[in-house]
């Protein structure tokens, strides 16, 4: 057999197969017999009828196309496996397209597939020893404002039959003509706090539980929804319970009521540390992000159209799934709703698509340079800690082998990017 290779444009490449006459020879006669096994002559047993009668009873293009078929397979999948590309094996990312050529004699045919991108890096390592890491500072206000946070969740709420003021906890029922088809909306919130455009809670200041009342108020030019910009909007509101709210002082009692605090120093020592670890994260977040956007802007590559319009239709489904347990709403009414087709959505996450298939080829890529390993043991860990969570009824439907490739995939990109942060000064 003699195979001929040759790289394409946008990540494909070419094979050329010629299987010479005596070898495809090999190929018909197996196709006799798979063809044959379950074929019933009278006179002979199934499975048992001779070469010399199975091929007058079978149609000789039959016999040509399973042959064909048979040769392809095997030809393929073995010249895959055992050849390299640039010292590379060959990682097949599409279904082959198999085109069977004119031939006098044996078997010719051509298989054309899209395969992992060659990715040409720049210094990966410098690029990350250049980026510059910030000092982490937990200053006195940040602990104050995560200790009113605190005291305010527990805080206590008296239902009161007065007025309402700012301060105080509302539950209301609201609707506008112009927003939304004069849908009724329930909300509670803070009076003063609610953050609803500008003059909305003044209004509701001064009503008593069970008052409804109607006004309008003129949105802003510059407001984010545009049929509402600059225009004047009516609502009708119903006050349906006026709270107040009451505090606990915070104190060393306090602070012991949370748990494991012996007083108030213990208490915001935690929250120094949370909001320090916080920060961290988020500086290493940033760093492992400038890294990767540096070393993205200086690669080069031709990323595969089908890898991209695999990760298109990935992020489409986790949108569906998003608006379906998160909002509660069938997709379809959801796209009324934005005023988008499924197509106008796929289309709109190109780019972002385009990024995140990057950034897995990068880290892929820097991974097998630097021989970066993830054991069993790592990946068993990892798919435990998830089952943990995950319901029992459920884990009859779960793919493991697809688990345990994403875990090690997730597993190895920490790794890596652990290993670039780390270069950092």
């Amino acid at each position: 057999m003699v195979t001929k290779i040759k790289k394409l444009p946008k990540s494909q490449v070419e094979i050329l197969f010629e299987i010479s006459a005596e070898e495809f020879q090999k190929f018909i006669e197996k196709a006799i017999f798979e063809l044959g096994k379950d074929l019933e002559i009278e006179g002979f047993r199934k499975g048992k009828i001779p070469k010399e009668i199975l091929e007058k009873e079978i149609p000789r293009e039959k016999i040509f196309n399973k042959a064909a078929e048979m040769a392809v397979r095997e030809n393929y999948f073995r010249t895959i496996s055992d050849t390299r590309i640039d010292g590379y094996p060959i990682e097949p990312i599409s279904k082959p397209e198999i085109e069977i050529l004119p031939s006098k004699e044996g078997l010719i045919f051509r298989v054309t597939f899209s395969v992992l991108p060659e990715i040409i890096l720049p210094d990966y390592k410098k690029i990350a020893s250049e980026i510059k890491r910030r000092e982490i500072f937990v200053e006195e206000k940040e602990i104050d404002e995560a200790l009113n946070w605190i005291q305010k969740s527990r805080a206590k709420f008296i239902f009161e039959n007065r007025p309402a003021q700012k301060g105080d906890f509302v539950e209301i029922e609201y609707q506008s003509p112009q927003i939304e088809n004069n849908l009724k909306r329930k909300d509670n919130f803070i009076l003063g706090k609610g953050h609803f455009v500008s003059g909305f809670e003044e209004n509701l200041e001064g009503m008593v539980p069970g008052q409804e009342k109607e006004f309008s108020l003129k949105f802003p030019d510059d407001y984010f929804q545009k049929e509402l910009a600059g225009n004047l909007v009516g609502f009708k509101v119903k006050m349906n319970s006026v709270q107040k709210m009451e505090l606990p002082e915070i104190n060393d009692e306090f602070a012991k009521n949370l748990g494991k605090f012996e007083n108030l120093i213990g208490l915001k020592e935690s929250i120094r540390e949370g909001i320090k670890m916080e920060k961290e994260n988020q500086e290493s977040q940033r760093i492992r992000g400038e890294i990767l956007e540096r070393v993205i802007t200086e690669a080069k590559s031709e990323i595969p159209e089908i890898l991209i319009e695999a990760e298109k239709k990935r992020m489409l489904e986790d949108l569906k799934n998003f608006v379906l347990e998160n909002l509660k709403i069938k997709f379809e009414d959801y796209s009324v709703k934005i005023q988008k087709t499924e197509k106008e959505l796929l289309d709109s996450f190109s780019n972002e698509a385009e990024k995140k298939v990057k950034y897995a080829l990068i880290l892929r890529e820097i991974s097998k340079r630097e021989k970066i390993k993830v054991s069993e043991e790592e990946i068993k860990f990892a798919i435990n800690e998830f089952l943990k969570n995950y319901p029992i009824e459920k884990t009859k439907d779960l793919d493991l082998d697809q688990l345990k490739d994403y875990y090690e995939e997730v597993i190895r990109n920490e790794k890596t990017l652990q290993m670039l942060e780390g270069l950092a000064r």
